[in-house]
């Protein structure tokens, strides 16, 4: 089983039932973190004294406190770029509430992480589970209320340029001055029709009635 476990949580409460939970899967050192800065500090000095984390353990979402002007890293998406970049070979299992498949494929398919963990009534034991699996397989582990989401093509077929499309509309960029927005940007292709067929696009496959609509089911598919 993993030695050395880094855990990044805000939640104390959670945080303490999952080292209660990594204590009974007989892992011998266990870190916690609330801020994903100390987090990234924390396997920074591993690295250096030759005693690296054998696992990352981190949440998405962080809630704002009087630190926020301070840390770099707002998100455990962010967390897990760096620690990846850092440490290409260390084991990553996100334990979260966030079910937005997009997010999560992306999590797999940008980051390699190794496992998702859904917070929940049973994810204890699926967190035990997962680190069994992670541990002694190559095998990814996926929470069985979301194993969905690997075989959702919607990120296959949403492309960069969509995304853009989607952000801009969703904080109020209108259509007629995305032409202007995409341009400043240098975003291609620009022109009024093409974004304008773009749009049209995705409001069919995503069976939206309005623009509006179609930022609402980009928001709940996590697209945005």
């Amino acid at each position: 089983m993993f030695n050395k476990v880094i855990i990044s949580e805000d939640f104390d409460s959670i945080n303490l039932a999952v080292v209660e939970a990594l204590k009974d899967c007989a892992i011998r050192e266990v870190d916690y973190t609330k801020y994903c800065d100390d987090a990234l500090l924390k396997i920074k000095k591993a690295i250096l004294d030759d005693t690296p984390y054998d696992l990352l353990l981190t949440d998405l979402s962080f809630k704002e406190d009087h630190r926020d002007d301070t840390i770099t890293l707002k998100s455990g998406d962010e967390l897990i770029a760096a620690v990846r970049a850092l440490q290409p070979n260390i084991k990553i299992i996100v334990y979260s509430i966030e079910d937005k498949s997009y997010r999560i494929k992306s999590l797999f398919e940008n980051y390699h992480i190794d496992g998702y963990v859904m917070k929940g009534r049973n994810s204890i034991p699926e967190l035990k589970n997962a680190l069994t699996l992670v541990y002694n397989t190559d095998q990814r582990y996926l929470s069985p209320t979301i194993t969905h989401v690997l075989q959702d093509k919607t990120v296959n077929e949403i492309d960069n340029y969509d995304l853009e499309l989607l952000k801009y509309l969703s904080i109020g960029i209108p259509q007629e001055q995305m032409e202007n927005q995409f341009k400043m940007l240098n975003i291609s292709p620009n022109s009024k029709s093409s974004i304008e067929k773009r749009i049209n696009k995705l409001k069919t496959y995503f069976k939206a009635s309005n623009t509006i609509h179609l930022i609402a089911i980009a928001k709940d598919l996590g697209l945005i």
